[in-house]
């Protein structure tokens, strides 16, 4: 039998502000996350919902909402069969032997997608610096396809990060497959790699902390964040990877 049948229900409310107001997400230490795939991952990786809502008759667990009142509470709008709000996982520091650290990332899209590739690259975490966008955030958890439920997420800064630092920065340093910060990895026991905003860039200061400079040489002027992060983790992995 169907338990919600308004929009004006008060938990759905409160769904519909932690999924558009990123201060009330800090506040509150929660998040959303929609669809049956990401929760499928969330369950895989013991991550245990706050509050689990399906769509009547849809036969998964959860409160049963009337479709258009689950719908109000969406991101994805009539397409939403089931969503579900999570405890946020902050850990205490950046770790290694892979962190990948983030300065500026403003789009949650980028976010997300960075949080995907350091996830199959097997990153240890993700460290969030100043100007990053919520990984909580509805765009950053759905663009992650679940990574948010597997990766440390941490907030850092540059000063905090651990192992030899790579700094990625537009036509400075060496090109990334020839660089001695990429060889470096072959017997650097921990590793960080520097991402900033696709159009800023890192900031000098955060860049003169780095202990290496490399960029991926191209023929356009700049790759998005989420694009370079993935083509470095790619060729930084590869050179980590045992003989």
């Amino acid at each position: 039998m169907t338990q919600i049948t308004s929009q004006h229900n008060q938990k759905l409310k409160e769904i519909r502000k932690l999924r558009q107001r990123r201060r009330h997400r800090d506040r509150a230490g929660l998040f959303v996350a929609e669809g049956e795939d990401l929760l499928s991952v969330a369950d895989a990786q013991g991550w245990n919902a706050i509050e689990r809502y399906v769509v009547a008759g849809a036969g998964l667990p959860g409160v049963e909402v009337d479709a258009g009142a689950l719908a109000s509470a969406s991101g994805l709008g009539s397409g939403t069969r089931t969503l579900a709000v999570y405890e946020e996982r902050w850990a205490p520091a950046p770790v290694g032997p892979l962190c990948v650290y983030l300065h500026g990332v403003h789009d949650p899209g980028n976010v997300g997608t960075i949080l995907r590739s350091a996830a199959a690259f097997g990153a240890s975490c993700v460290a969030l610096g100043p100007g990053t966008a919520d990984p909580y955030s509805p765009k950053a958890v759905r663009a992650s396809m679940g990574a948010i439920f597997s990766l440390a997420l941490c907030r850092a800064g540059a000063d905090q990060l651990p192992g030899e630092k790579i700094a990625l920065v537009p036509h400075a340093g060496d090109e990334l497959w020839r660089s001695s910060s990429v060889y470096a990895t072959s017997i650097a026991k921990v590793l960080t790699l520097m991402i900033g905003a696709e159009r800023e860039g890192l900031p000098e200061e955060v860049v003169a902390a780095a202990d290496h400079q490399a960029h991926i040489p191209i023929h356009t002027d700049s790759l998005n964040a989420a694009m370079a992060a993935t083509v470095a983790l790619y060729e930084i992995t590869r050179r980590m990877a045992p003989e």
